[in-house]
């Protein structure tokens, strides 16, 4: 393989990686504050993707699509917390796979009702719909420059949060210890909706970023959340350090092992998830916040 493919697809595998990276990383904030096993969660990048088409197309712009897509999927985290999902903190896991099984069908037919079964394509904003030289003989889209930087700064803006700021210590408090926490006066109900409209907002950010590139189609939740609960997995179960690590290299591994060996391409992410637990059962970074 020539040099310029090498780097072609390794600048596409790091930005897979860290677009999973924010649809894990609300999984695993998720599940290592709260307890909760989020089947649906995969449902928010496709609502993200579906919300970024349409609202794209209502407003005439790309960017003011994204912008009331982010205020609309923080408020359906906040409505599907209050509903559904406090009532789950102190139940079975059973119970957890259960209903959030129940919303990933009740997502799949919304979806089909509102937008249909179709494959829908988002335009890329022209400002971005070009590519940028990097060598005499190579190029690279800028969109995928955008979506790598957009996820970098998510990235940067989740560990500032979470570890230097007041509602970060609030969280990491509430994680280690919620009753305690509460009896210290901090609401932490009120916690838990925060929490959890962020791991939506991540996911379906993700979504919406990535819809000029994959579009918006049916099952498309279900798909890359086996692969985001891999990332966990691999990673660590509630770091969030882990989760961008393991995304990072089941983005490498899934694009390279694409191109290599095309025939068992969907292998190579399980192969190295194998490979990881067997070295580190517990896997690659403890919990982050604690």
């Amino acid at each position: 393989m020539e040099i310029n493919s090498i780097l072609i697809q390794l600048l596409n595998g790091i930005q897979y990686g860290l677009l999973l990276f924010l649809v894990a990383a609300g999984l695993t904030l998720v599940f290592g504050i709260m307890g909760v096993i989020n089947l649906a969660h995969g449902s928010f990048y496709m609502i993200g993707a579906y919300l970024a088409w349409s609202l794209a197309e209502l407003a005439g712009s790309f960017w003011v699509g994204i912008a009331i897509g982010i205020v609309l999927t923080i408020i359906l985290g906040m409505v599907l917390e209050v509903v559904f999902f406090k009532h789950l903190y102190r139940r079975d896991h059973l119970y957890q796979v259960l209903m959030t099984y129940g919303l990933i069908l009740i997502f799949e037919d919304l979806r089909s009702v509102l937008w249909g079964n179709d494959i829908h394509g988002v335009v890329i904003p022209e400002l971005l719909n070009s590519s940028i030289q990097l060598t005499e003989n190579l190029t690279y889209p800028m969109y995928r420059f955008f979506v790598s930087a957009v996820c970098i700064a998510i990235a940067i803006g989740l560990y500032l949060t979470i570890q230097r700021t007041r509602l970060g210590m609030i969280i990491r408090a509430g994680a280690t210890n919620s009753e305690m926490t509460q009896v210290l006066g901090v609401n932490i109900k009120l916690i838990h909706a925060v929490v959890f409209s962020i791991g939506v907002s991540l996911a379906a950010i993700a979504g919406m970023v990535a819809s000029p590139i994959s579009s918006a189609y049916p099952n498309m939740g279900t798909q890359v959340l086996i692969t985001c609960f891999v990332i966990v997995v691999i990673g660590g179960i509630g770091s969030v350090w882990g989760a961008l690590a393991g995304a990072l290299l089941i983005g490498l591994a899934d694009t390279f092992g694409n191109v290599f060996a095309p025939e068992y391409s969907g292998l190579s992410v399980f192969i190295l998830m194998s490979i990881i637990l067997i070295w580190r059962p517990e896997g690659l970074f403890k919990r982050s916040y604690k």
